[in-house]
């Protein structure tokens, strides 16, 4: 696969699948639509030695990805490997960069020793389930959960960690807990451009897994604050500026909305069907809703007992059924 060198088109619903050259040895590796596990990775060239940010959902695509990376890696081998959070899309890959250190904020490693396995996601897309197993499907059946080893960080932070990718500067800035316990922005100061991570959704819609909402407001003031001329989203095109405020715009709508419908004495099932979405409803998996209603409702009453994941997406299922 070629590298895309051509002018950088920001922010655009319309993108391939592939590395596109940001400029001055960063590189980034996108999966359109950016829907469920179709997530985004980097890449920071230094002389002798490279950084990966994320690896991706399964083991083909991240082979594929490496391929693509080849002409580069060849002479700066990956010695390093920064992992954003602890979503499976990106690091159940982890196991194809050999040899690298795997990077990732205290509360990320965390949740991937604690998250899913591969026979856990194969069993979801088998589910008989008439109501819930074709969204689990629509979801993740693309995907092969085969031969994957779920391999950990070798080195953990707190805070912020720099890496020198041989001779270039990453540094690593921990804002979570947010979309999950330990999110993480890969910043490269001289380049002007940021790996998000699931911090930014492009065009999609983003998930509150962890919260509470007021961080990930912050998180959207740090990445503003950064000043870059490219933010490469977990999931989406590449952005600018306007990627971030139309992700805060789209939390704070959201929190307000289920406040209102929390006051009122509504549940969060009600509250997620009651609420309209209007611009957001093009937003792709706009029925994330259920999920970030239940996380803003657990900030408003902490005593509240937490649906378990399989009513989170029967939920979800349900208001994608409404949406079509």
């Amino acid at each position: 696969m070629a590298i895309d060198t051509a002018p950088l088109r920001l922010h655009e619903r319309d993108y391939a699948t592939g590395l596109i050259e940001i400029g001055d040895g960063c590189f980034a590796y996108l999966q359109p639509d950016g829907g469920w596990c179709l997530s985004n990775a980097g890449l920071l060239a230094g002389r002798d030695e490279s950084l990966l940010v994320d690896t991706l959902t399964d083991l083909p695509r991240t082979a594929a990805m490496l391929e693509a990376m080849r002409p580069i890696t060849t002479a700066a081998p990956i010695a390093t490997l920064a992992i954003t959070h602890g979503n499976l899309d990106h690091y159940f890959g982890n196991q194809l960069v050999e040899g690298a250190q795997i990077v990732a904020s205290a509360g990320t490693a965390h949740e991937m020793a604690d998250g899913p396995t591969p026979a856990a996601m194969a069993a979801m897309v088998a589910s008989d389930d008439p109501a819930l197993g074709g969204y689990l499907r629509h979801a993740f059946g693309r995907f092969d959960w085969s031969g994957i080893e779920v391999t950990l960080p070798t080195r953990t932070f707190e805070g912020s960690f720099t890496v020198d990718a041989g001779g270039r500067r990453a540094e690593l800035i921990e804002v979570g807990p947010a979309h999950t316990a330990g999110d993480t922005i890969c910043h490269l100061p001289e380049q002007r451009v940021a790996y998000t991570g699931d911090l930014l959704f492009v065009f999609g819609t983003p998930i509150v897994w962890a919260g509470p909402y007021e961080n990930w407001f912050r998180a959207c003031d740090t990445m503003l604050a950064l000043d870059c001329d490219v933010y490469v989203p977990g999931h989406g095109p590449l952005t600018d500026r306007r990627g971030v405020e139309g992700v805060k715009a789209y939390l704070q709508f959201v929190y307000a909305e289920a406040r209102a419908r929390f006051d009122a004495g509504l549940d969060e099932r009600e509250a997620a069907f009651d609420i309209e979405l209007g611009e957001y409803a093009e937003w792709g998996d706009s029925e994330r809703l259920a999920i970030n209603v239940v996380s803003a409702y657990r900030e408003f009453d902490q005593n509240r007992p937490e649906p378990g994941r399989g009513e989170l997406f029967a939920r979800m299922a349900e208001l994608a059924r409404r949406a079509r």
